[in-house]
């Protein structure tokens, strides 16, 4: 498989989960899903791939001792910017998916975050916990009450 056509498999990839995530995420599907690691195997096993085709003797060496030119010549190379790529796609879904089993837990509204996320995952991580911060100062309750309808659905399929 040529590297181009891993790339777009993995975009194509990803963008399922943050679907689910930012339009159904109260659907127990989506639920099952995000509460899975598997999402991130084949990601993780691209991201594998790639890296182990990309290492040089040189390149080793300089991510050894990373220094800025040195990092930007490394990702000149097709191979090693798509490997790049692929740690952002699989960190940024991780994270949308701790913001996105925090908003389940907590009930703090995250479509917001999630978008940001999507596009640039340590900003979506920011406007999550700054929305977590300002929900728990202006809206202390509101964490309690859906945390204990949350037990209480849970309790009662039991």
């Amino acid at each position: 498989m040529k590297i181009a056509q891993l790339f777009n498999i993995a975009n194509l990839y990803v963008l399922p989960f943050w679907a689910l995530m930012i339009f159904l995420p109260n659907w127990k599907i989506t639920r099952r899903v995000m509460e899975s690691y598997i999402p991130f195997v084949p990601l993780a096993l691209a991201y594998i791939y790639l890296f182990v085709t990309s290492i040089t003797p040189e390149n080793a060496q300089a991510l050894s001792n990373p220094q800025l030119a040195d990092i930007a010549k490394f990702f000149a190379d097709e191979t090693a910017a798509a490997t790049g790529w692929i740690h952002f796609l699989v960190m940024d879904l991780f994270v949308g998916r701790y913001i996105y089993l925090q908003g389940q837990k907590t009930g703090i509204w995250t479509i917001h975050s999630l978008a940001l996320c999507l596009f640039a995952g340590p900003m979506g991580l920011l406007a999550h916990i700054l929305t977590y911060w300002i929900a728990k100062k202006f809206f202390p309750n509101s964490e309690n009450e859906t945390t204990t309808v949350a037990e209480k659905t849970v309790s009662s399929t039991n």
